[in-house]
């Protein structure tokens, strides 16, 4: 009896060593998307007051968390039994990516007219202000929630064919680490300021080493808030990309004698000009419909 419960203990202790190290793996594999999330989500964390800004991105956080636990379970059901839909959703969600990075674009050389009237109405109310960071929030989420699944999807990947345990515990364990790792970092950037403000008031009369890392830190934020839009902007292009080009047979064998991320931004730009064509093509129709 004694044996038999050492033995299980054995085996458990194995099973987890096991998971640890396919777990780093795994990490690796999805070093790349994890980077692309990092840049998309700072951006859509950024531009809120000051005091709003940890409150918002822990609203994201959970959000995301909330992503994580709908995708996983899914996730692993789809495998089981409809690996097909995994793809198409994949590639749905890309579709949607390589449609707001397109949009972001567009919009900076033609932006709308009612970008133009808030960004003129100086002093909005509290009202309108908590109306743009709930829709704020509501689009960050759900951009997180299809890189969710790009992450997830090439998680399992690397232990598909693995008994279901170790399936679970594996891809959960990356889901965790970049949830946390993400908005962990995300949270850092955001805060840069104040915590470059504490170094200068921490030094001796704002001299001193502390104080030059504060100034830095200070000086830096500006210049990171507006190269976000930027990254994230690329980020969204290049996941988008890589989805179709890894998942359409089509996309895999074209232009095969580029660089990947070229081909990856190439693809992603034609789709995203194609949706976002789709898009406004249903929405004058739509229009069209609703004055008659």
């Amino acid at each position: 009896m004694a044996s038999g419960f050492f033995a299980l203990l054995d085996d458990i202790a194995a099973l987890m060593d096991d998971v640890v190290v396919m777990s780093k793996i795994t990490t690796k594999k999805t070093a790349g998307i994890l980077g692309d999330d990092l840049a998309v989500n700072a951006e859509k964390a950024t531009g809120f007051v000051s005091s709003r800004e940890l409150p918002v991105l822990w609203a994201i956080t959970k959000g995301s968390f909330l992503n994580k636990l709908i995708i996983l379970p899914i996730a692993f059901l789809l495998s089981s039994f409809l690996p097909w839909a995994v793809t198409l959703i994949l590639i749905l969600g890309g579709v949607y990516l390589a449609y707001e990075g397109v949009e972001k674009i567009v919009e900076f050389f033609l932006p709308h007219k009612h970008d133009v009237l808030e960004v003129k109405d100086a002093n909005p109310s509290e009202e309108d202000v908590l109306l743009m960071e709930k829709k704020k929030i509501k689009s960050a989420i759900f951009t997180d929630f299809i890189l969710s699944i790009e992450i997830v999807i090439i998680a399992l990947g690397t232990v598909l064919g693995k008994p279901i345990l170790f399936q679970v515990l594996v891809v959960s364990i990356v889901a965790i680490i970049a949830t946390i790792g993400v908005y962990g970092i995300v949270a850092l950037i955001v805060r840069m300021d104040d915590l470059g403000y504490r170094f200068i008031k921490k030094s001796t009369n704002g001299k001193g080493f502390l104080a030059n890392i504060g100034n830095i830190l200070v000086k830096a934020l500006p210049l990171v808030i507006k190269s976000l839009s930027v990254i994230g902007t690329i980020a969204l292009i290049l996941v988008a990309g890589g989805i179709f080009t890894h998942n359409i047979e089509f996309f895999h064998h074209l232009m095969e004698t580029i660089p990947a991320f070229i081909k990856d931004a190439i693809v992603g730009l034609l789709v995203g000009f194609v949706a976002l064509l789709v898009v406004k093509l249903f929405s004058m129709i739509f229009k069209g419909i609703k004055k008659q």
